[in-house]
């Protein structure tokens, strides 16, 4: 019975955030889900499209916080491979500012670049790690605002 209540609720979770992803993002760069990326691999390049207060709190291992609010693509781009087939996943708080970012690098060549579906909120929900500022494990995620911050589920939710 509680497997069953829970599952209803992850699905229901689930469609509502497939809803709200398809309601702000247009769907031009592909998603990867959070069990199909592994953060410990070497070969992928994780950016970060949250603005920095909200990288410190959290990110994923390995991140580079780009930013959005004043992402400079030409910086990025240095901090890239310059192998335009290089694996990127770019990811926020649930997947809609990464898009935008993303877009970018597609248009500068990029051709292997993804959307982490449900971004850190989505990974964190999933029992994955987080670090903070000091790359140490932490329970805490910026959860934007309270408004998106009910799609995160698991963790401490901080708002500044």
């Amino acid at each position: 019975m509680i497997i069953s209540i829970f599952l209803i609720q992850t699905t229901q979770a689930q469609g509502s955030l497939k809803k709200l992803l398809k309601k702000f993002n247009q769907e031009s760069v592909p998603y990867i889900h959070v069990e199909n990326l592994d953060d410990k691999d070497e070969n992928t390049v994780l950016l970060d499209a949250r603005e920095p207060r909200e990288f410190e709190v959290s990110h994923l291992n390995k991140a580079i916080c780009v930013g959005y609010d004043h992402f400079d693509l030409q910086k990025t781009l240095q901090q890239l491979p310059e192998d335009k087939n290089a694996k990127i996943v770019v990811y926020c708080s649930l997947g809609i500012r990464s898009e935008d970012v993303a877009e970018q690098l597609k248009k500068a060549g990029y051709t292997n670049v993804f959307n982490l579906y449900g971004g850190i909120f989505e990974w964190k929900n999933n029992g994955n790690r987080v670090l903070n500022k000091n790359n140490k494990p932490t329970e805490e995620v910026h959860a934007f605002n309270k408004e998106w911050g009910v799609w995160l589920t698991k963790g401490i939710k901080i708002y500044e």
